[in-house]
Formats: C-alpha cells, sequence, structure tokens
C-alpha cells in the first residue's frame, strides 16, 4: 500500500487568445501562490496580437518563435510612452519573468517532454533557452495536464474542438473550463484570482481523492497518471465544485466539459 501524499498537485494550463494578458496572468498567479502549481499556458489565436497606435493597427507577432523580451524591446523603441500608458511594456516585463514567449495551443503536442532545450516542432528557439527556466515548469515535464483553464469561451470552443480532433492518443482525461474575462489588465487581475481559487477548490478534491483511493489499497500512480477508474470519485465532484465557485465570482461566467488527450 502506498502512503497519502499532501503535497500533491494538479497540473494546470491557461489559454487565452493571444498567450500575453489573461492567460498570462493566470500563469503568474499559479506559479507563485503560497503552495505553486505546475503550469504551462497558450494561446488560440492565428497570431499574437497586442494593441498598437489604432484598433486597425495592431501589433502582430509569430507564436512559438517570438521571445516576450523581443516584443519588449521592439514596441519600447517604436512608442515607448504610448506602450507604457495602455499597459502593454509592464505586461510584457510580467511576461517574461514567466516563461521565454507565447506558445500555440494547436502546436502543442501532449505528451512530447517538456525538457533540456526549449524547441517547437524540432527546432530549438535559442541557445541556453531551456524549458526548466519557465515558471511553473516542475511537474510539467511530461508534457501533459489535468486541468485546462481558458479565459474567452471561443478558445475554450477551439480547446475543446482541437482536442476531439485529436483523437485522444493518450486515452488521458482533461477537464477544460472557461473562466470568461474582459481582455483588459484590470480584469485579468481579477480573474487570476479567481482561477486561482478554482485551482485551490479543484486540487483539494482531487487530493482528498487520491488519499482516499490510496487508503483503500487502490494505486496512486494510476490516478497521478490519468486513468479514469481511478480518478472517477474526482471527477464527479468537479461540476458541484465549480457550481459553488460561480456562486462566489458570477461576474465571471463559467464552462466545463470533461475531454481527452
Amino acid at each position: 500500500m502506498q502512503d497519502a501524499d499532501s503535497s500533491f498537485k494538479l497540473r494546470f494550463c491557461t489559454v487565452c487568445a493571444s498567450n500575453n494578458n489573461r492567460s498570462m496572468e493566470a500563469h503568474l498567479r499559479l506559479t507563485t501562490a503560497p503552495s505553486p502549481y505546475p503550469t504551462i499556458s497558450f494561446g488560440t489565436g492565428s497570431l499574437v496580437r497586442l494593441p498598437g497606435p489604432s484598433i486597425s493597427q495592431p501589433n502582430v507577432y509569430q507564436f512559438n518563435s517570438t521571445s516576450y523580451a523581443a516584443m519588449y524591446e521592439e514596441l519600447k523603441e517604436k512608442d515607448k510612452r504610448l506602450y507604457s500608458a495602455n499597459g502593454i511594456l509592464p505586461m510584457l516585463e510580467r511576461n517574461k519573468g514567466v516563461k521565454w514567449g507565447p506558445e500555440r495551443w494547436q502546436d502543442w503536442k501532449p505528451g512530447v517532454p517538456r525538457v533540456g532545450q526549449r524547441q517547437i516542432n524540432g527546432e530549438s528557439v535559442g541557445d541556453n533557452v531551456e524549458w526548466s527556466q519557465d515558471k511553473g515548469a516542475r511537474g510539467t515535464e511530461a508534457g501533459t495536464v489535468d486541468v485546462v483553464i481558458t479565459c474567452e469561451e471561443r478558445c475554450w470552443e477551439a480547446v475543446v474542438e482541437d482536442l476531439l480532433m485529436r483523437g485522444s492518443p493518450l486515452n488521458r482525461p482533461v477537464h477544460v473550463f472557461n473562466v470568461d474575462i474582459k481582455d483588459n489588465h484590470e480584469e485579468a487581475l481579477v480573474g487570476g484570482g479567481a482561477i486561482l481559487e478554482l485551482a485551490d477548490r479543484l486540487n483539494e478534491a482531487a487530493r482528498e481523492e487520491r488519499d482516499g483511493l490510496v487508503r483503500n489499497g487502490g494505486s496512486a500512480v494510476a490516478f497521478d497518471q490519468g486513468s479514469g477508474g481511478a480518478r472517477a470519485g474526482f471527477d464527479e465532484r468537479v461540476p458541484d465544485i465549480l457550481a459553488e465557485w460561480q456562486e462566489k465570482w458570477p461576474h465571471l461566467p463559467a464552462l466545463w466539459t470533461l475531454a481527452w488527450f
């Protein structure tokens, strides 16, 4: 019989359109909490779009190949006053301290290890850039997560549709939530705190179910690997956990489904 593990942590993934504002604030909050969570993050858009001098003139970047540092330096050079005033430079400064650059959900290959030199589609993004440098990297090395939290309904739909199209090659369950957050810096701060609270509630329930499974002679390894049978108790509690959380955060409409990697 295996011992119960009070340090067990669910692994999280946060998602927004450009992997810059909402998903990165949530990524930061999850990984700097008093008891931090393994976390990765993505965007679902075709390109990274940041506000420019006008609505019709956004700053556009490629996912996977442009670092937050490069964006920061370019926009600082273009118009430091403008991009400081609208919060873009402070946002990118924060992002630089979280990970190297924005990643696109659709390009992610779940189950591919995130270890060693940072590579996208087999290509290194630069010398001395490693996955382990990302906040929340520890625990995500196997390239899978237990919970995905998107920050906009269209992102949730994109994630769920993408998972369906992939055909569940890993046969591993994943809970996919949406917490609808307006795409501005103030709402991202509020939403990040709400997402952390949801994560805490989910993790507490998962740990309780995992410990109960172990006490009854079950396998902690099976639970950790996402075995449907081992996690059935936790999966059944998720709707009630979300409903209780939603009562406290009624201004952040939420969605949920159980999907598969």
